[in-house]
């Protein structure tokens, strides 16, 4: 049991980019000309708001290190996906800015407990064991809560984000790889017990990239008070699951902001004006 892959649903993809400005390159612009990248930037990030087919884009400035933006955007597909990067690309304002960073990645809620429970009553791999791990798929697909997970949307007024890449630890004497299925489902289901502890304080987004990043999940948490990012972190750090095999990659935090403020952003149009 210890080699089996937990079954996962996918939902959309998901692409994190973060970008700094060249501000000495935008302040050297006419105001019009500086005045116009900001209503175009708005313009499009209006219509990226909501996907043609499903998802939305939105733009989130950081706070600390890592770059001035970020955008998070998920689309249905990953030809969606890469129409939309080509956008932020090509705009009068990507021309003036410097990627730092990027997160490909698809929504995810993974299966461990079925897994296991199918494990212990058929082999693995056998047409019993594939059925019953259909049959769970369909299940949990169907489940509002699950459904949440793969197609997020962020609950009114949680405008700041934090985000980050993880990966489980593949050390010589730990390695997440190598436990048996049933145990992989315990450690998970009570870190998963520890995320429910903030229901309604935190929405949290887990994002599967093995084989699409150099991470193997990304975590992307919206909150109305960004000291629950601090606190979730926190409690959960002291999970099994974290505490021994978790590894972590850099941090991003920001805070959201509409496409109309684009003009504001960019200090094109003073503030209130």
């Amino acid at each position: 049991m210890g080699q089996i892959a937990p079954a996962t649903l996918e939902g959309w993809y998901a692409l994190h980019q973060v970008f700094s400005a060249d501000w000495a390159g935008l302040r050297a612009l006419a105001p019009e000309q500086r005045a116009a990248i900001a209503d175009e930037a708005a313009a499009l990030f209006t219509e990226l708001a909501e996907g043609a087919d499903g998802g939305w884009s939105a733009a989130f400035k950081l706070v600390g290190g890592g770059g001035d933006w970020l955008f998070v955007h998920f689309r249905t597909t990953l030809d969606e996906l890469a129409e939309v990067q080509r956008r932020v690309s090509d705009s009068a304002l990507g021309v003036h800015l410097y990627r730092e960073y990027d997160y490909l990645s698809v929504t995810e809620a993974g299966l461990y407990h079925a897994t296991a429970q199918a494990a212990q009553e058929a082999k693995p791999g056998s047409d019993e064991y594939k059925r019953m791990i259909q049959e769970a798929m369909e299940a949990e697909g169907a489940a509002a809560h699950v459904k949440s997970r793969l197609y997020p949307q962020v609950p009114e007024g949680m405008k700041y984000l934090s985000f980050y890449p993880m990966s489980k630890r593949r050390g010589e004497t730990l390695n997440w790889y190598t436990l048996p299925v049933d145990e992989r489902s315990r450690l998970m289901r009570e870190h998963g017990m520890t995320g429910r502890t903030f229901a309604g304080r935190v929405f949290q987004v887990i994002t599967g990239s093995i084989g699409l990043d150099d991470w193997e999940w990304g975590v992307t948490l919206f909150a109305r008070d960004p000291l629950e990012f601090k606190r979730i972190v926190t409690e959960m750090r002291f999970d099994e699951a974290s505490a021994l095999y978790g590894e972590f990659g850099q941090f991003f935090t920001g805070i959201r902001f509409a496409p109309g403020e684009w003009p504001e952003v960019l200090g094109s149009r003073p503030r209130g004006g």
